[in-house]
């Protein structure tokens, strides 16, 4: 095994960034009115699944269309780049659908894992060691059910304007996280 504390950091923070379950209290809590309980627990563990299962079929699925990680994870450092500016900027560049009920699909797929945390895992994983990007998952859902299971006391100790900043304070970071995966695998592909 090759765990790297600093590895699992660096993992973690990206992957929290990008999951943003702090910003997307509002979307819980809006859910939360509109069809009652969220199972957080069940929410939690089928976005592990989802995130783990892509760590290791995502890289095969590139494979089988001959896309290389390196081109992927330069792809996604734009997806990355442009999730940070809305969160910057509190602008949105891309919107789904909202969910008719709290179930699974909404929660675990796509707020948690939606196509930037697939993009991100991908990008890391051209990187890190898989077990450290496993332990940064374990992390992230860790907290994200934390995040779901209290989202209503958190809401009311943060406020509007709490959250907001931390939006934008974990934006930057990924937007910088954005520029060095661009500046790394662009490297790797034109040597």
């Amino acid at each position: 095994m090759h765990l790297d504390l600093r590895e699992i950091v660096t993992a973690s923070i990206v992957l929290f960034a990008v999951i943003d379950i702090v910003g997307s209290i509002p979307i819980i809590i809006n859910l939360r009115k509109k069809v009652g309980h969220i199972h957080s627990e069940k929410a939690s563990i089928v976005a592990a699944c989802i995130m783990v299962a892509f760590l290791f079929v995502g890289e095969e699925i590139l494979n089988l269309i001959r896309i290389d990680v390196y081109s992927f994870a330069v792809a996604g450092a734009f997806i990355i780049f442009f999730l940070a500016i809305e969160m910057i900027l509190g602008i949105t560049l891309y919107r789904d659908d909202e969910p008719e009920s709290a179930s699974i699909v909404p929660i675990a797929f796509p707020l948690i894992a939606g196509a930037g945390t697939m993009t991100a895992l991908l990008s890391l994983r051209a990187e890190f060691y898989v077990e450290n990007i496993i332990a940064a998952i374990i992390v992230n859902i860790i907290f994200v059910y934390l995040v779901l299971k209290s989202s209503s006391k958190i809401e009311r100790i943060m406020g509007k304007g709490g959250l907001s900043v931390i939006r934008k304070v974990f934006g930057v970071i990924l937007l910088a996280i954005a520029v060095k995966l661009f500046a790394t695998n662009i490297n790797q592909l034109f040597p």
